[in-house]
Parts: structure tokens; sequence; C-alpha cells
């Protein structure tokens, strides 16, 4: 990816043939791996799919990332040693992601309940802290042109932009908005609407890992501070408890919540109760254990780490976005 990176940028001119070549290649993907509606008595199958858009965006944003960090490793600003650490972060978040999409799990999640819950928690456990550990706005801006990257730069610094952003972006608004999208997502009109309508669906996902983002963004992100670490192990444990109390409700419900797995589950031989108390089991139990472990770990930082020294690797440097030069 780093060697593609930067032939790109060796040579701009290829960067729009390249681009034209992945989505020829991708469409292609899509169209093999398009499903053929099942004939009677047929059994059915789980497979690897690539749809158009999905693998549209997570190319494009590893070419980004992948172009950004070749610019800023010749630039030769900051920690080399921390930049690559923070791209490591990036792509293992970035190659979980996509796995979460396109591997037989998101096949699978249109027929088990506890199959959709593994995907969601993998979304928003692993996938969504591993991207923000890789910095991923100011790298991606490297990417850009120089004049389109100062352009941005100019419009992030902006006093109106600036307040904003900080309000959505401060630990207890992202607390909230995680918060509110897992509770609401799982009411049973919410998540039967996603999985009737492909556009719901995508909102659904949007929501859990744009919310997951800016949650993690305050505990493993650039606002990850020891001055803050309070307020990321009190994030971290209540999401812990609440999150554990959705399961735990999901698990324990004497009826199923989700009428629209009754007939697929049934299929593959699976009680629809058994496999729904098996979905909340894997976000009580499970995803309560990797908040709490997060937060021993801020916790244990907290006490080892003395007042003036680096909170995380990199946290205290100029942010990548900010060098408009």
């Amino acid at each position: 990816m780093v060697a593609l990176a930067l032939q790109l940028t060796t040579r701009p001119r290829h960067l729009t043939r390249a681009a034209a070549a992945a989505l020829l290649g991708l469409h292609g993907l899509a169209a093999q791996a398009h499903v053929v509606p099942l004939e009677a008595g047929e059994a059915q199958t789980f497979g690897w799919r690539f749809p158009f858009w999905v693998s549209t965006l997570l190319a494009v944003g590893a070419v980004f990332y992948g172009i950004g960090f070749v610019r800023l490793e010749r630039r030769g600003a900051g920690g080399r040693a921390v930049r690559r650490t923070h791209a490591a972060a990036f792509f293992s978040g970035w190659l979980a992601l996509t796995l979460v999409f396109v591997s037989p799990l998101d096949a699978l999640t249109a027929a088990l309940f506890s199959a959709h819950r593994v995907q969601h928690e993998a979304m928003m456990l692993l996938c969504a802290p591993l991207i923000v550990l890789g910095r991923p706005l100011g790298v991606m801006l490297w990417a850009l042109p120089h004049p389109v990257r100062l352009a941005i730069g100019r419009l992030l610094r902006a006093h109106a932009w600036t307040r904003c952003w900080r309000r959505l972006a401060s630990p207890l608004c992202a607390w909230w908005l995680h918060a509110v999208a897992l509770w609401a997502w799982h009411a049973p009109l919410l998540f039967e609407a996603a999985l009737a309508n492909a556009g719901v669906h995508t909102l659904q996902h949007a929501s859990f890992l744009l919310t997951a983002l800016l949650f993690w963004r305050g505990i493993v992100g650039e606002m990850a501070t020891r001055r803050g670490a309070g307020s990321a192990m009190l994030s971290l444990f209540t999401t812990m408890v609440h999150t554990g109390a959705l399961g735990a409700l999901i698990a324990l419900a004497p009826g199923v919540w989700y009428p629209s797995y009754i007939e697929p589950t049934s299929a593959l031989g699976m009680d629809p109760l058994q496999d729904q108390q098996l979905g909340g089991l894997i976000m009580w139990i499970p995803g309560a254990v990797a908040y709490l472990i997060g937060a021993l770990a801020v916790a244990s930082r907290w006490l080892r780490e003395r007042p003036g020294h680096r909170w995380l690797p990199g946290a205290h440097e100029r942010p990548a976005l900010e060098e408009t030069r």
C-alpha cells in the first residue's frame, strides 16, 4: 500500500487512471459477488461479498492514508517511529473493517442476530479504536493537493467550526451520541427497519461507526491527555454498564424482539430466541469486558505516568492538519 502511494505521489497524473482502474475492478468484484436467488429447496450459502460503494470507500480511504503517510515521511516532521506506529494501527483497523463488511460474516448477519452483534461489536470495539490511533484526518489531509489542503486548513481553523467541533467531540457529547445510537438502533422498530431497508441499514452502521470514532477519540486519539484520564475512565465504565444492561435486556427477553430473524434463523436449524439470547450475551459479557479492559488500561497508564510526560505516543505533537505548508 505504501509503495502504491509512493508511485502515485511521484506521478500525480497516474492518480486518476489508478482510481478509475480501481473502480472498474471493484465493480467487477461486486458483479462476481452478486447473489443469485435461491431455487426451491436449495441450501442457503454464505460467501464473500464486495458491495461496490463499500469497497470503493474502503479502497479510497486506504489509498488516501497511504499517500498522506508517504508525504509526511518525506517531510520528516515529527517522530518517524510514532508515525509508523500510527500507520500500523490505522491499516490494522482498516483491514478489520474491510473484513467486517466483505467476509462471510456480513452475509451471515442477514440470517443470525448473533452474527449481526459480532459485526457491530467488531466495528465499535476493534476497528474504531485502531483507526482513531492512526490519526486518520490529519494524515489523509496530506493526500490532497497543496491549495486544497490550505483551504481546508483555513476552514478547520475558523472560529465557528472550531467551536462547533470542540463541543461535538467533547467527552460528554461523544458519550451521549454513542449511547443514543446504541439504544435507539436496538429498539425493535428501528432495528426491523434497518433489516428491511438497505438505506436504513447503512445509516445504522454509519451511526455506530461514527459515534464510536468520536467516543474513542477522547480515549486513545489526539484528545487523550493525562488531564482527561478521569473522564476517559468514567466514559468507559459507564458505557460498560449501559451496554451490558442493554445486552442483558436482549438476552433475558421472554420473546423474540426482531421477528424478521425468525424465518432465516429457523431455516438454519436454530431457535430464533436462543440466537437472540446469544447475541445479547455477546453484547453483555465480551462487549462489557472490552470496555472494562480499556478503563483499566487508562487507569494503569495514568498511575504510571508522571505529569508532563507524553500520555500517548504522538498525543502532544502538533496535528498534521495544522502543518499546511
